[in-house]
């Protein structure tokens, strides 16, 4: 069996930044455990699975460790392969079955706008150790459907984060999106994402994250469409719009490498 593999940086305009995704091109469905090994064996934050269906591509995403509900750079990943195969024409939107509902993407220019469920966070108490952790106290703590959130007292801290990723393990069951107001006049807030849980120890551009972003700096900036950066090494930039119970989530994508799985 040979199955087409793309390897894709997502929310960049340029190789080797923003978050590399792989992602199978399937002709059929796939086993879970037989998705969860290749997913291992790419060794990426995401590897992503595709199978054509009547109406929309069946899309489910794994990360080296597990399956996950959803994922942001992987389905703009999808999208953005799905178009330069011509396997749907060019300019055609695209709806995804998932775990998280029907997703869709359509083309924007060299953009790529995905639309997601809003997650927003509720205010918590932070878990014990947290703070220690992260090596930061949150100025705001709280969690939502997906990931516990955190907000710390300015871009600089943010930045200079280094987390004690198994003392973080013990805190967060799955991830945190850490977050802060950008000090840069090109960005409304910035962001870093751990998971150490779910073999990520720091996601390089977390779209789903930016769900409960959208929801969290919207109400506090008075804003419905902002633009924010994601401050890992890697990093990347997120076009993020408010819609109600659905956010906008736009990124820009570049293939850096084409092939086929043998197996």
């Amino acid at each position: 069996m040979s199955v087409p593999l793309f390897h894709v940086d997502a929310f960049t305009e340029v190789a080797f930044g923003g978050n590399p995704a792989a992602v199978c091109l399937l002709d059929r469905p796939a086993t879970a455990e037989w998705m969860q090994s290749v997913a291992r064996e790419m060794n990426l934050s995401e590897t992503a699975y595709l199978v054509p269906g009547a109406e929309r591509f069946d899309l489910r995403w794994f990360t080296p460790a597990l399956e996950v509900d959803l994922c942001g750079h992987a389905t703009l990943a999808s999208a953005h392969v799905l178009w330069e195969t011509e396997t749907v024409e060019e300019g055609t939107p695209i709806e995804f079955s998932t775990r998280s509902g029907v997703l869709t993407a359509e083309r924007d220019g060299e953009w790529i706008e995905l639309d997601f469920p809003v997650d927003p966070p509720e205010e918590k108490t932070a878990p014990e150790g947290l703070a220690d952790a992260l090596g930061a106290t949150p100025t705001w703590s709280g969690k939502s459907a997906n990931y516990h959130f955190a907000e710390v007292e300015s871009e600089e801290a943010l930045r200079s984060l280094a987390p004690d990723f198994r003392a973080l393990a013990r805190s967060i069951p799955i991830g945190i999106c850490v977050t802060a107001r950008s000090t840069a006049g090109s960005y409304d807030f910035v962001s870093r994402f751990f998971a150490p849980n779910a073999g990520i120890d720091e996601d390089p551009v977390t779209g789903s994250a930016h769900c409960l972003l959208a929801a969290y700096w919207g109400e506090r900036l008075g804003k419905d469409e902002m633009l924010a950066y994601q401050a890992s090494a890697r990093g990347g930039v997120v076009r993020v719009s408010c819609r109600g119970d659905r956010v906008g989530l736009g990124g820009q994508a570049v293939t850096v490498a084409r092939g086929a799985l043998a197996v």
